[in-house]
């Protein structure tokens, strides 16, 4: 296999491939299958994010997959920035459609219409709405699988709001939900504000997501994106106040998507496979019996006793009980990144103890059958803790600071200063190659100089390649 150091790209389809998360033999290029484990990880993300919206306030709906172009071009900037990724259906069996449907790249052009009909008093407010559902893009670029791809298993909420101020509050509460899945999925991550030129089609501005991969490139995640009544105005979504004035609804949308599957192989895979946060992966606890002929029965009753005990107290387990030698079962759980491998011999037993093994160090040790529940939960929390410093490190010293655009590093983020000015933003991009990625979301200490045109400035902006 390919090292992650060497070549991250032939690496990264290496591990997706070991690993077994989707099969790309699916004979649409940048649609693949997920398969079993790759599901289950993906689940596990889902399950997390419906708590979360559940917990503040939203409430799970499912729109159709086709959106009428009548509707889909009311917002001219939001067609302006889809038109040229967009499938569109244009007959249904043999007959030509009158009118061209578009198959789902987002949904506010499909929501909007119906929140038209629902919002009618400034008791309907806030209007707070989310949706797990696949969208379909036209990549025209190389696929990747997690990362760019033309079936995109998607999140989306969409809110409406009496004022501004309101809507900037749901941003607020969007960004305190993902610093919380961050540490879930043991990922650190920029947020900036995003240039005129790259923001949300139809947006007052967005916020991105950014995290930094292995090569040096960043990652967009997600997004965070305050509408104003850019929506609201094209959609007539409006709401009577207390003294009888109808106003049009501030609206906000958050956005993620199976990036946060690939920022994950990426972020902390290693040379032998994945390495999964416990507090997203699939099974937290791999349980391998290790016996002879003459004990493998009670080896056997033994190890379903610790699944029922860490069953009952929540932790994800899994019995491998196949007939494969233990070896090969290490070789196989290690490639999917289980972050605990526990073995069950009859030395063990008899000494009243479970031998593990992590994956995130690999250090070794034994754990008394009578506190297996928070012994193993005191070493996936460490095991959290210990991913999310490693990667937090791993990007803070990706982060380089510059004053002019000569002598760059070929790689890494580049953190400057920038007046803000379109002409200074596109001559920094086509000069160095770099994108911008933007302002910080959160207010940084700063002074120097524009390092284009000079001028003093207090704000740093911070550039990097993508992926």
């Amino acid at each position: 296999m390919t090292t992650k150091e060497e070549n991250f790209g032939d690496w990264y389809l290496d591990i997706v491939d070991k690993a077994n998360l989707c099969d790309k033999r699916y004979p649409i290029k940048g649609m693949n299958v997920w398969t079993s484990y790759g599901w289950k990880i993906m689940r596990q993300i889902d399950t997390y994010i419906r708590q979360e919206f559940d917990a503040t306030g939203h409430d799970e709906v499912c729109f159709p997959l086709l959106i009428p172009e009548t509707e889909f071009a009311k917002e001219k900037d939001h067609i302006k920035g889809f038109d040229a990724e967009v499938y569109w259906v244009t007959h249904a069996g043999l007959d030509e459609l009158d009118v061209r449907l578009v198959v789902r790249p987002t949904s506010e052009t499909a929501i909007y219409p119906m929140y038209s009909l629902w919002v009618r008093s400034h008791q309907d407010l806030p209007l707070k709405a989310y949706q797990i559902v696949n969208t379909f893009r036209y990549e025209t670029k190389q696929t990747r699988p997690f990362m760019r791809v033309r079936e995109i298993h998607f999140f989306e909420s969409h809110t409406c709001h009496a004022t501004e101020e309101d809507a900037t509050d749901q941003i607020h509460e969007d960004i305190e939900i993902m610093d919380r899945l961050a540490k879930a999925i043991c990922l650190p991550y920029m947020l900036c504000i995003r240039t005129e030129w790259d923001k949300f089609p139809g947006a007052h501005y967005t916020v991105g997501i950014d995290t930094i991969m292995p090569n040096g490139r960043t990652l967009q995640m997600g997004s965070v994106h305050h509408y104003r009544t850019n929506f609201s105005i094209p959609y007539d979504i409006t709401y009577e106040d207390e003294n009888g004035e109808h106003k049009h609804v501030h609206q906000t949308t958050y956005g993620m998507s199976e990036r946060l599957v690939g920022a994950l192989v990426g972020v902390h895979g290693d040379d032998q496979g994945l390495v999964m946060p416990p507090g997203i992966a699939p099974f937290q606890c791999v349980i391998i019996p290790i016996f002879k002929k003459d004990n493998a029965a009670q080896v056997a009753e033994a190890c379903m006793s610790l699944v029922n005990i860490l069953k009952d107290a929540g932790i994800r387990v899994k019995l491998d009980d196949s007939d494969a030698r233990p070896g090969a079962k290490y070789y196989e759980w290690e490639m999917k990144g289980v972050p605990l491998r526990l073995e069950l011999g009859g030395r063990d037993i008899e000494n009243g103890t479970v031998s593990f093994a992590r994956r995130d160090t690999g250090e070794k040790g034994a754990i008394a059958v009578d506190s297996l529940v928070p012994g193993i939960r005191m070493l996936l929390d460490d095991i959290s803790r210990n991913m999310y410093e490693k990667a937090n490190a791993y990007q803070k010293e990706r982060i380089v600071g510059i004053d002019s655009m000569e002598g760059l590093p070929e790689e890494g983020v580049l953190r400057f200063g920038w007046c803000g000015c379109d002409e200074c933003g596109h001559k920094f991009e086509d000069t160095t190659g770099f994108k911008i990625l933007g302002r910080p979301y959160r207010p940084e200490e700063f002074s120097g100089k524009c390092v284009v045109c000079g001028k003093d400035v207090t704000e740093a902006a911070y550039a990097a390649h993508t992926m």
